[in-house]
């Protein structure tokens, strides 16, 4: 049982990588959970949900656990304690409403897209051309979902202007473009921080997600002397040592 185990989590085979597909299908799932419940009341169909999910989550962490070996490396791993406050969030609302801000959470599932690339990148060609712009979008996009959730998470009951996760992605956009229309802010000391962090740590991230798009294409073959993996496209040396490098191209149109 436990190789069979080991085989799914971390084996080459189709049915491993169809495995860790369905785990990063049920991450997206589960966010788009929070966003839709943010807009309905905590009734009974969502607190089955919340049982569901948090059941799920703490199943895939037990045969995690259960497989690594270095069990206390692994217990202090970001994505191991995300998970566990993830599956916590779910539960929380079993002990009353007024846990049910921890709810917000769960986003932090989306963590586990960072460790995707390595299968992506050999199963897609599209993935391969386009690695770093994907990534800063992605950086970018867990950044909105998880500050939105903070925002909703916090100012929910204090403020009438966050009415549900729609309104609190609004406010996350506006202030991490410095636009600032105004009809929605955060009032109090703590609004005001929670509003500065969103945009020195948004913007820098657009600011990525910028330069991306607009520096020239990147093709990845490591430099056989000095490692570089980044050329340009139509490079036939490498500009840190000089190497020559074969890169393969369908042909300059």
């Amino acid at each position: 049982m436990k190789d069979r185990v080991v085989e799914l989590y971390q084996g080459a085979t189709p049915r491993a990588h169809r495995f860790r597909y369905w785990l990063l299908g049920f991450d997206i799932v589960a966010i788009l959970f929070v966003v839709v419940t943010s807009f309905t009341a905590y009734g009974p169909w969502v607190q089955g949900l919340d049982l569901l999910f948090g059941t799920v989550i703490l199943a895939d962490l037990a045969a995690r656990l259960w497989i690594a070996p270095r069990r206390w490396r692994f217990l202090c791993y970001p994505t191991t304690l995300a998970d566990l406050v993830s599956a916590a969030s779910f539960f929380a609302p079993l002990a009353g409403e007024g846990f049910a801000f921890l709810r917000i959470l769960r986003t932090l599932r989306l963590l586990h897209m960072f460790q995707t690339k390595d299968r992506l990148r050999a199963d897609f060609r599209f993935f391969r051309d386009n690695e770093q712009l994907l990534v800063a979008a992605t950086n970018l996009g867990v950044f909105i979902f998880v500050m939105s959730g903070f925002v909703f998470a916090t100012q929910h009951r204090g403020s009438a202007d966050i009415g549900n996760y729609a309104d609190a992605l609004y406010f996350t956009v506006t202030a991490l473009t410095t636009t600032g229309f105004g009809d929605i802010t955060l009032s109090g000391t703590g609004g005001r921080m929670i509003s500065v962090a969103i945009m020195i740590c948004g913007v820098t991230l657009f600011l990525r997600l910028a330069q991306v798009l607009f520096r020239p294409s990147k093709v990845r073959v490591t430099c056989q002397t000095c490692g570089l993996f980044l050329h340009d496209a139509d490079a036939v040396h490498c500009k840190h040592c000089g190497n020559t490098i074969n890169i393969k191209t369908d042909g300059q149109v």
